[in-house]
């Protein structure tokens, strides 16, 4: 009899082992607009303002990033299958800028925007209507918001650069100005108003 006690009390307790702990919470181990300190060799003054500028930069790719999806689930007209892949191209490449940014900011020891109500409280970017727009808004609208993270994006990395943080200043003009200019060109060209089949 006490070897079968012994048994299913050591049964139930592998089982509580395999068990998920379920609906766990505890405080913060980081509070957001605070710095972790990593033996980096630039200064918290530095630190905290690129970690403050790439979180701004970071929210506002995010929000591109969503338009570029939005615009092509929702594309229309002659031109939807170029238009369509091409949204999806340079969704796909923000995503990119989105995870080097957050990790960027978390290398310095900060905590990286992530959630969509805290994206939606911070963007600079216009907001979208959630219904279906014609293409030319589309394109007008994608333009305007790579507009807003190119002008902050160049005055944070000159900051960058002036505050000694060489890594941060490269992210942003090798990376996110560069890619952002990129895609600038290929959205602008799409709303100039030239014939498709013969010369005016």
């Amino acid at each position: 009899m006490a070897t079968t006690s012994t048994t299913h009390s050591g049964n139930d307790q592998r089982l509580r082992e395999a068990q998920p702990i379920m609906r766990q919470r505890s405080r913060e181990t980081q509070p957001f607009g605070t710095l972790a300190r990593y033996p980096l060799s630039l200064g918290d003054d530095a630190r905290a303002a690129s970690v403050e500028a790439l979180n701004q930069v970071l929210c506002d790719t995010i929000v591109l990033r969503d338009m570029y999806k939005k615009h092509h689930w929702q594309a229309s007209g002659p031109t939807f299958y170029a238009i369509h892949l091409l949204f999806d191209k340079h969704a796909s490449e923000q995503a990119e800028l989105i995870d080097l940014l957050a990790e960027r900011v978390q290398t310095l020891g900060g905590v990286a925007i992530a959630m969509a109500h805290d994206v939606a409280e911070m963007t600079r970017v216009e907001r979208v209507p959630r219904g279906r727009e014609e293409l030319p808004v589309q394109l007008s609208r994608l333009l305007e918001a790579h507009e807003v993270v190119l002008k902050e994006t160049r005055a944070a990395a000159k900051r960058a650069a002036e505050m000694g943080d060489d890594g941060t200043n490269d992210i942003f003009v090798s990376e996110v100005i560069r890619t952002n200019e990129l895609q600038v060109w290929f959205v602008a060209e799409h709303l100039v108003d030239t014939p498709l089949v013969r010369a005016k």
